[in-house]
């Protein structure tokens, strides 16, 4: 991992490459942090990760942060996935923290990023029953009253709300012209009195929530940004969400690969390796071409954001970048499952985890017919 990489980032990914064979480099380790993977991310090794410096890897250095670019953001994120290190929606959380670098007043990013510097989670709320893909059709409502805010409605698919120290609410605060208008962002602590916090089960366990708010009490304060001018302040944001979930599945597909890559080159039939059959020898070739390929764009595009590139420009990438990456992860794993036979589909390998996770990766974030529709727009294909 040498691809468009200083020196300084290189040594960084190979420390977290052996802080996660050190820490999680055998499944009892996972095990033990996770309680058997019912819990799919572990708070105590995202504590130690915050040790280390890495938590708050993007976070401005005068909020505990490392003050680390893009670019930094994708190696961590790739080699933390890539070593199968329990913490996986750590990338939410440095999602929910950019919004908060930009747009929270000093009290609160002294407070929030100070925490997530400590190893805290994060989560943002954004999705409804009604209102997934075309969030700006949401109807979770906040009204001001004298001294505030009260919050009524229901949030869903809200990623690690049930570990996170606080939850990013956007919420509908007035009507406008179009829906997206009226939109505002909240800070809500997740202990908050009038907030339920129920897990959805799925393929991945314990993963996303539903959230309920019944007359929940905000201060006036609580307003991250403008009243207002939650969609704009969040539409800038979503290249970077892309970016990480693209890091990520980079991650998860070369930790497919490898894990394929070693069974074939050890597994016997017929009185041959596997992998010497022709048929296998071209499946991992194009798998490690489809792989090459989506490291150079997921680090084209983290270099592009690091230079300031222009909004279209990167949200047209941004969007290749998650689609491809997650697509690569999902046929890379599928693949490695199909090579692999029994032992693929037995959870006693790693295999069946990849699967999971890299189908899951092409519905969240934006699902990737969205990430189309973004790109083919961007054409001018309305």
């Amino acid at each position: 991992m040498t691809v468009m990489l200083s020196e300084e980032q290189r040594e960084f990914g190979a420390a977290v490459r052996e802080f996660c064979r050190r820490e999680v480099g055998t499944r009892e380790q996972r095990d033990k942090l996770t309680d058997c993977g019912r819990e799919g991310h572990s708070l105590e090794l995202n504590r130690r990760i915050a040790e280390l410096g890495w938590a708050a890897i993007n976070v401005p250095e005068e909020y505990g942060g490392a003050g680390g670019n893009h670019v930094d953001l994708c190696v961590l994120l790739e080699e933390l996935h890539r070593g199968l290190a329990p913490v996986p929606w750590h990338g939410t959380t440095l999602i929910t923290a950019g919004i908060y670098t930009k747009f929270a007043s000093e009290e609160l990013k002294r407070t929030v990023l100070g925490r997530l510097a400590e190893g805290a989670a994060l989560a943002i709320a954004m999705s409804e029953p009604e209102a997934g893909s075309d969030v700006a059709a949401l109807t979770c409502r906040a009204e001001r009253t004298a001294d505030g805010w009260v919050i009524n409605g229901q949030k869903t698919w809200i990623t690690n709300a049930h570990q996170a120290d606080s939850i990013l609410l956007v919420a509908r605060t007035a009507r406008g012209e179009k829906k997206h208008h009226g939109l505002t962002m909240f800070h809500v602590p997740a202990d908050t009195p009038g907030l339920t916090i129920k897990g959805i089960d799925t393929l991945g366990g314990t993963e996303v929530n539903d959230l309920y708010f019944a007359d929940c009490v905000l201060p006036a304060d609580s307003v991250v940004g403008e009243v207002g001018q939650g969609w704009a302040q969040l539409m800038p944001g979503l290249a970077t969400e892309r970016l990480i979930l693209a890091a990520q599945m980079l991650g998860t597909a070369e930790r497919a690969f490898d894990d394929v890559l070693a069974f074939v080159s050890e597994r016997t039939q017929f009185g041959t390796r596997v992998g010497s059959y022709q048929a296998i020898k071209h499946r991992i070739a194009d798998l490690a071409t489809e792989i090459e390929c989506t490291r150079l764009l997921v680090y084209s595009v983290a270099h592009r954001a690091d230079a300031g590139d222009d909004p279209q420009g990167l949200a047209r990438a941004s969007s290749m970048a998650k689609l491809k990456a997650t697509e690569v992860a999902k046929s890379t794993a599928l693949e490695g499952m199909q090579m692999m036979g029994g032992y693929g589909y037995s959870t006693e390998f790693d295999m069946a985890q990849h699967v999971r996770a890299a189908l899951g990766a092409t519905i969240y974030g934006g699902t990737n017919e969205i990430q189309r529709d973004i790109i083919g727009n961007s054409f001018g294909l309305r």
